[in-house]
């Protein structure tokens, strides 16, 4: 299946792009758009613990199922977080 990733903030500047767009199996959720992303861009790997998700424009789980066409939303925490996640991904 075929999703659209939107990436906010500084997930956007690590990737280099606001959309990206991947190939998952079916079956997969977002946490498999996610890792699937972080495989291509390891500096988000840390972000994991701290992101939020939306599918299709509703917030959602990253356990949420994914089906061909959907967008996923990765958004970074707007204040706050661990800044020991910030600071290791930023050098």
């Amino acid at each position: 299946m075929l999703v659209t990733i939107r990436l906010f903030a500084r997930l956007r500047e690590i990737a280099g792009a606001a959309d990206v767009r991947r190939e998952l199996p079916d079956g997969a959720t977002a946490a498999s758009a996610w890792e699937a992303l972080a495989a291509d861009f390891e500096q988000l790997g840390p972000y994991r613990a701290t992101i939020s998700c939306a599918v299709n424009e509703e917030y959602a789980r990253l356990t949420t199922p994914l089906k061909d066409g959907d967008e996923v939303a990765f958004l970074p925490p707007v204040s706050g977080g661990d800044s020991r996640v910030l600071q290791g991904a930023a050098g």
